[in-house]
């Protein structure tokens, strides 16, 4: 795809600036309301998209103005590259600004304070949600009778541990990651309770039949009974 089958200057400019400052949820959203846009009317191909990706992941800085300049880049060189960080990151810092600004104002309102308090607990009870609906397989009890009847009691309390003094000395991201790696490494391994392994008394559940498929062991059922 040659330059000349790109937008012009201004097609650029104006779908940068509409597509990476009207969406809410990450850089990844406007990347891909740009991908259909472009994509859509012939300017972009999937080769080039996965290129764009990977460089703007592999660039230090912001996912989507990496992006955003490598569209600019590849249209219109220096002036598509300057105009698209341009209006992709000079709008949405204003509302920010803005949104900033007036936060600051009105947050000696008692009912603005309730309201934030708020969307705090329920953006707190959504993580939690979500991190006990990912933990629950694995601190699920295993079999009865065997060695592993006390380990989900105790990962749960690891767990729980962990995520207290985490939080008691203001651990920063990596440090969690750090601290996940080394309770991970430290937590016996084993089959008991674990979903993602088949039990080795058992074997693995799904069997092949004699059509090429594959079918559930009866016995398979017992455990969960």
């Amino acid at each position: 795809m040659s330059r000349d089958e790109g937008p012009s200057l201004r097609e650029l400019v104006t779908a940068v600036a509409l597509d990476a400052n009207r969406t809410v949820g990450g850089g990844l959203v406007s990347i891909e309301l740009l991908r259909r846009r472009f994509t859509a009317r012939g300017w972009l191909d999937a080769v080039s998209h996965g290129v764009f990706i990977a460089v703007s992941r592999f660039t230090p800085g912001t996912v989507v103005l990496a992006y955003c300049v490598m569209l600019g880049w590849r249209f219109h060189r220096w002036r598509g590259a300057l105009l698209a960080l341009a209006v992709a990151s000079v709008p949405a810092s204003l509302i920010v600004y803005v949104l900033a600004a007036t936060l600051a104002r009105i947050d000696r309102y008692a009912a603005v304070r309730t309201l934030l308090a708020a969307g705090i607990l329920v953006a707190s009870v959504l993580v939690l949600a979500s991190a006990w609906h990912l933990l629950r397989p694995y601190l699920a009890n295993p079999p009865k009778g065997g060695h592993h009847a006390k380990r989900p009691l105790v990962r749960l309390l690891v767990v729980v541990a962990v995520a207290i003094a985490l939080v008691l000395i203001g651990a920063t991201p990596v440090r969690v990651l750090l601290a996940a790696a080394v309770v991970s490494s430290l937590l016996p391994i084993g089959n008991g309770g674990d979903p993602l392994q088949p039990d080795s008394k058992r074997g693995d559940p799904l069997q092949p039949d004699s059509n090429g498929g594959v079918r559930l062991q009866p016995d398979s059922l017992k455990g969960s009974e």
